[in-house]
């Protein structure tokens, strides 16, 4: 028990915070691949997870409309493509890729990740892998309030329901969240590590596992 102890104090803490929307395909592939180098990590660092808000698209519907129209209308004729692409994606880091159901604003799901931030720190991480299995590969819409309820009670997130069922909740706190870790990005995922490191987009395992040495030194 003592030399367990001593190893993990000796560890070097790797503080990394992210900047994401959760109807971000590649923002989920990305948080698969640093899962990967966490746990090949693991037994040098202690690391601390932080998720933060974008909005790929802050316009759009809260009510929420068919997922495949709607980037139809924004892609066009390169939706197919798309689709195709994401499908081979998710199949090498084992998922289907679900174009089914409805997408929409993302703000109440950031509502509830940026409570759970205060709320259950410990239980974030886990949260946005239950939001992005749901909207990705289940068809769950993800400015579902049963849905997000449904997940957070799951995880045993005490609370959330009462707190979603408030829209005014945690749109403050959203909002100065954005300003300070996203307004000066154009696009995410977005790793900030150790305040030092920064990457963007879906990197390899092995390139954030090189962030963590070069964020630690």
């Amino acid at each position: 028990m003592a030399e367990s102890a001593s190893r993990n104090f000796s560890k070097k803490l790797i503080e990394i915070d992210i900047s994401s929307d959760t109807v971000c395909p590649w923002c989920f592939v990305g948080k698969k691949n640093l899962d990967k180098a966490i746990d090949a990590s693991k037994d040098q660092y202690n690391f601390e997870i932080r998720w933060h808000p974008f909005f790929l698209d802050a316009s759009a519907p809260k009510e929420g409309v068919n997922k495949k129209e709607f980037y139809r209308q924004k892609f066009g004729s390169r939706v197919e493509a798309m689709f195709r692409r994401m499908s081979e994606i998710f199949k090498g880091i084992g998922l289907e890729y679900d174009t089914s159901g409805l997408t929409g604003n993302t703000l109440d799901s950031h509502r509830l990740i940026n409570y759970t931030g205060k709320q259950a720190p410990d239980k974030q991480h886990s949260l946005v892998e239950e939001l992005c299995l749901g909207y990705f590969t289940q068809g769950k819409y993800i400015g579902d309030r049963e849905f997000l309820a449904e997940t957070a009670k799951k995880l045993g997130i005490d609370g959330a329901e009462v707190f979603l069922s408030d829209p005014s909740n945690g749109t403050t706190e959203v909002k100065e969240e954005l300003e300070m870790y996203s307004q000066n990005i154009t696009g995410v995922p977005h790793y900030t590590i150790n305040g030092k490191v920064k990457l963007s987009g879906a990197q390899p395992p092995e390139t954030f596992q090189s962030a963590f040495e070069a964020a630690s030194s």
